[in-house]
């Protein structure tokens, strides 16, 4: 029976989910259709409803909506609970369960370039993309968890949460760090935040939870341009959609020949 599967989000045609799990059900051998779902701020838990009430099988959720899908879920991984965001949906025993695959996915796609454990890590921006991604960051084991946001006090309300993490301003930054990741909005506008030399003199791996398949991010050029290397984050979106894909269908599809055929574009 063919499977049915989609994503909701506003806006929606730029994204690449629906390519990417028909090459995973391809790989798979499974059969389903994926679909793109234009979110409506006003009907939005009514289009959830309606999608699984039409035998929707799994939804994903994207910008602007995680937080009300969470809010929606009757039952959430713990993973979901600390990021405070869904972006995985299902039905079970007539429940609605969600998951956040963020944080896995960025986790996968950085272990092909750098081990994390006993490393210092720097996330710039403190709203819901760095929550989503401190958890999982924490289970690496990093020497040190470093927070930063142009204002402190939204860095510390994350610090409230997650004790671990150390918290500062961009204007206090000082150190040298082994991982940079950007965790702000500024590359979706083509601006970067400009660090001091010392953060970037030590040549940390910089990676931009943004993603831009025909060019580099604003974060990703600027980094390099420091001497850095650095990616964006086309990876963790195959790698999350990986993990989806898998508490669906109970299948793990592999993602390389699927991330580089999606660069070659």
């Amino acid at each position: 029976m063919l499977r049915r599967f989609a994503v909701i989000g506003h806006p929606i045609a730029h994204s690449l989910s629906p390519v990417i799990h028909q090459m995973f059900a391809q790989q798979t051998q499974i059969e389903l259709i994926y679909e793109k779902i234009l979110g409506d701020d006003v009907k939005f838990e009514q289009q959830i409803s309606d999608f699984f009430i039409q035998y929707g099988n799994g939804l994903n959720v994207t910008l602007p909506y995680k937080k009300r899908a969470y809010e929606l879920a009757k039952i959430r991984t713990q993973r979901c609970t600390l990021a405070g965001a869904a972006n995985t949906l299902w039905m079970e025993e007539n429940q609605l369960h969600a998951d956040n695959t963020d944080g896995i996915g960025l986790i996968r796609d950085l272990s092909r370039f750098l081990e994390l454990k006993d490393k210092k890590i720097l996330i710039l921006g403190a709203g819901g993309a760095a929550r989503g991604i401190i958890f999982p960051l924490l289970e690496a084991k990093p020497l040190q968890l470093i927070v930063a946001n142009r204002t402190l006090e939204k860095a510390e309300e994350l610090q409230r949460q997650f004790p671990q993490i150390n918290v500062t301003s961009f204007a206090e930054l000082t150190e040298f760090f082994d991982l940079i990741i950007n965790a702000t909005s500024t590359s979706l506008s083509g601006q970067v935040i400009v660090l001091p030399e010392e953060v970037l003199s030590h040549k940390p791996f910089c990676y931009d939870l943004a993603y831009n398949q025909k060019t580099s991010t604003a974060f990703v050029q600027y980094a390099r341009n420091g001497g850095c290397e650095a990616v964006d984050g086309l990876g963790m979106l195959v790698e999350q959609a990986a993990e989806a894909f898998f508490t669906w269908n109970k299948v793990m599809p592999s993602t390389q020949k699927i991330l580089e055929h999606l660069r070659s574009f």
